[in-house]
């Protein structure tokens, strides 16, 4: 079946964009019908000074109602991430957007912020880079202007958790379409923002929307994908220091990062090194998921291939054990004919027949 095209959301073109336009239009009475409903009612009594308070008190009312929009859609889009209704939450990211241009103007800062939110929406909830990309882009001068200018504490600092997210979003988009270098070179502007909030901060960035978590895995990554093995190594030596600091070191969250460091170790060949990283993966998978499961059956076989790589004739047993674990639990719960089974299978088939048991 052949792929739809990836849309780039504009007021002209995008469905969720549109829908939420017409109903922030709600929001907004033009000048020329707020005069035409204060006169129409002349036949009244009503004295000009009346009528002239009422005009006001309509002109405040047209200020206030997407005010109050706004700050629903913001309390909407917490409770919709949590119930995971991404694309609902995206739909009010946008109209985060439209009620900020109502409200401030479009060359305002909190107009970009609002778009910065929306590109991060798109590149986390929807997995959609090339909309996140724009989005950011349309934000980046708008926020880089007002933070040059900026001489408020809280709207400075508020620029800078935007630029963060904004960097962040502009990084990872170029990493999942294999631009390395341009990943890196954004993420890295997406640390000295971090690093200014947190002196601005005085050392805490607790709370922020990209966690400094997040922010030293994606450095890893790209540092990995432009082949500067050894500081990828550091990021995520980092990433998994904070990560047991914070939960301990038998979280979940550890089994991607100690895979992924796993990576990088059989790139600059320290075999030994990287099997330990994926028998800590593995040990962690089984205590969390159980023996068998399909995250089980993942890191068993990437530990089989491990040792199959260290092309050490100690080592074949254990080559032969983590890949028959590992098709037996995904047989049990993904069923035989499931492609990762198979595909598994197939890996161990190569390596037998490499090793001169073609039978």
């Amino acid at each position: 079946m052949q792929a739809s095209p990836i849309r780039i959301p504009t007021v002209n073109n995008d469905i969720d964009w549109d829908f939420c336009f017409h109903l922030s239009q709600q929001t907004k009475i033009p000048a020329h019908q707020q005069t035409d409903e204060l006169y129409s009612s002349g036949g009244s009594g009503e004295s000009e000074e009346e009528t002239k308070d009422k005009n006001e008190e309509k002109a405040i009312d047209c200020i206030f109602l997407p005010k109050d929009k706004l700050a629903q859609s913001q309390k909407k889009i917490a409770q919709l991430i949590k119930e995971k209704m991404n694309t609902q939450a995206n739909k009010e990211l946008i109209r985060c957007v439209i009620l900020s241009r109502i409200i401030f103007g479009e060359d305002h800062w909190k107009c970009a912020q609002a778009l910065a939110s929306l590109a991060y929406g798109y590149l986390t909830l929807r997995g959609l880079p090339v909309q996140a990309k724009k989005h950011a882009e349309s934000a980046k001068n708008t926020l880089l202007t007002w933070k040059a200018n900026m001489t408020s504490d809280k709207e400075k600092k508020e620029i800078l958790e935007a630029l963060v997210m904004l960097y962040y979003t502009l990084g990872v988009a170029w990493l999942l379409q294999n631009h390395g270098r341009e990943a890196y070179f954004n993420l890295q502007k997406a640390e000295r923002n971090m690093k200014e909030l947190k002196e601005f901060r005085k050392g805490g960035v607790c709370g922020l929307q990209v966690s400094e978590k997040d922010l030293t895995i994606a450095l890893g990554r790209a540092s990995l994908a432009i082949h500067r093995l050894n500081l990828g190594l550091a990021y995520f030596e980092k990433a998994i220091g904070d990560v047991i600091a914070a939960k301990g070191d038998r979280t979940s969250d550890l089994i991607s990062l100690y895979e992924e460091i796993a990576q990088i170790e059989q790139l600059r060949r320290n075999h030994d090194q990287a099997i330990q990283y994926l028998q800590q993966a593995y040990s962690i998978c089984v205590s969390v998921f159980t023996e068998v499961s399909p995250k089980t059956a993942e890191t068993s076989a990437l530990l089989a291939k491990a040792y199959a790589m260290s092309g050490e004739a100690q080592h074949r047993d254990a080559v032969e054990i983590y890949f028959i674990k590992s098709i037996s639990a995904y047989q049990a719960t993904l069923g035989s004919k499931d492609f990762e089974t198979l595909s598994t299978i197939e890996e161990f088939c190569k390596w037998l027949v490499q090793n001169g048991e073609k039978q």
